[in-house]
């Protein structure tokens, strides 16, 4: 019998046994979450594995979002749309009970990072990124969140007719940020009328493989992960020979200047008693030959903090900082500050609210966690309605946190195991929010 057969099969046997669950109280529906979530397990990771071998940017998660929308059709999901934010999947599971709406959301995209050999299911996809054809590899976990939210679908669809209301099912493109020149991400599911599309979700969950302790949930309420900020800072100087610098100016020079300053922002200039603040330059560009000075020279880096206030100021430091130091050496510095995403804010009242939820899925390993400095446009979503994101400890057994490789390194890993407790938790949300409204 071909995995799919297999997969309808108990699909098929599942929903029959369901249908025999009449008006099943909170516990019976506990119980049958987490046999659902032991029967779909194995092909959770083989979704993930597949996902794994087969990555896509941002924007270009054709594949990828051709298998979720068949997986949740199968499924005979109400409503399926596609082609939201260029390749974002919708799904719309109505229960068999008049009752609120609540969201689950996965990203679907994988980073232009060069995988190690070693895996049986490692990717050796490269594509097109800026111009420059690049290895990518799903070096983030999304492979694992698109796998787990496909297992959430078949869980709750087994059980709809207990279900009091709807849960939409997001699979998103692009969280790792479009490709220049184009829009992607949940903003522009957002600008494309995705909540409306949902029928106005009154909450949304979602979560993030971490490298933590094996199958633990982590939590923070309030500002959990970081506002993001991309910056492009190009010196105009003038170029000359390498030999006769006072000939021209320097750019490589003031560039130099410019770094040095800008870390003296953060650490003397904001308010940390208000937010923990960073400034990091990621890459600088200028030259081609080693005896002439360029005419040019481009940074590039990114800010992180999340307050508000001292985001706005940092803007302004950091603007006035690149330009006093051109200008003083007779260069110019152009400064571009384009936001990636706003902070996660993790709703308190849902968050509290949820919290014993979390403990049914993981018994003895939620956690609460301090802030992180990454960043998730998830936040996005969380500005219009109440959100709670929270995290999946992935690593090796007996591997703390710290100890493994951290997300978008090479050697990232995930702990394939622990992939089931997100299925739980994420399914358990679910059916909690809606019961319990």
């Amino acid at each position: 019998m071909s995995q799919r057969a297999q997969t309808g099969s108990r699909l098929a046997g599942w929903m029959a046994l369901c249908a025999f669950l009449p008006a099943a109280p909170a516990s019976e529906l506990d119980a049958a979450l987490a046999s659902a979530t032991e029967a779909v397990s194995a092909e959770v990771i083989a979704w993930r594995r597949d996902f794994h071998a087969h990555p896509e940017l941002s924007n270009r998660e054709f594949r990828t979002a051709e298998k979720v929308a068949a997986h949740l059709q199968a499924l005979g999901f109400d409503e399926v749309h596609t082609k939201i934010a260029h390749t974002g999947v919708v799904g719309i599971l109505k229960g068999g009970k008049p009752g609120p709406v609540v969201a689950l959301r996965a990203d679907m995209d994988a980073l232009p990072v060069q995988e190690p050999a070693g895996l049986p299911f490692a990717s050796t996809v490269t594509a097109d990124y800026n111009g420059q054809k690049v290895p990518v590899m799903h070096a983030c976990g999304h492979d694992a969140h698109a796998a787990m939210l496909m297992g959430v679908a078949s869980v709750l669809s087994g059980i709809r007719k207990e279900l009091p209301g709807t849960v939409v099912f997001i699979f998103q493109p692009a969280e790792e940020g479009a490709p220049p020149g184009e829009e992607g991400g949940a903003r522009l599911m957002l600008k494309e009328g995705l909540l409306k599309l949902a029928h106005q979700p009154s909450a949304i969950f979602g979560l993030h493989v971490w490298p933590a302790e094996t199958g633990t949930l982590g939590y923070r309420m309030r500002g959990t992960m970081a506002a993001s900020d991309r910056l492009q800072i190009r010196v105009q100087g003038r170029q000359t020979h390498g030999s006769s610098p006072w000939a021209g100016v320097d750019p490589i020079i003031v560039s130099a200047q410019i770094m040095t300053a800008l870390q003296l922002i953060p650490s003397r200039q904001l308010d940390v008693t208000k937010s923990p603040s960073v400034i990091t330059i990621g890459s600088i560009h200028g030259g081609v030959r080693n005896n002439i000075i360029p005419e040019e020279v481009e940074m590039q880096g990114t800010l992180r903090n999340f307050d508000e206030s001292v985001r706005a100021e940092a803007h302004q430091r950091l603007t006035r900082t690149a330009d006093s130091i051109a200008n003083a050496a007779g260069a110019t510095a152009e400064v571009h500050i384009h936001e990636q995403a706003v902070v996660t804010w993790n709703d308190p009242g849902l968050v509290q609210r949820m919290l014993p939820t979390l403990e049914k899925a993981a018994p003895g390993k939620v956690r609460e966690i301090a802030l992180i400095m990454a960043a998730e446009d998830f936040s996005y979503y969380q500005r219009e309605i109440p959100g709670f994101f929270f995290f999946l400890g992935i690593n090796e057994e007996g591997v703390l946190a710290g100890q493994a490789a951290a997300n978008h390194s090479p050697l990232f890993k995930v702990n394939e195991t622990a992939l089931s407790t997100g299925v739980r938790a994420l399914a358990q949300l679910a059916v909690d929010y809606l019961v319990g409204s």
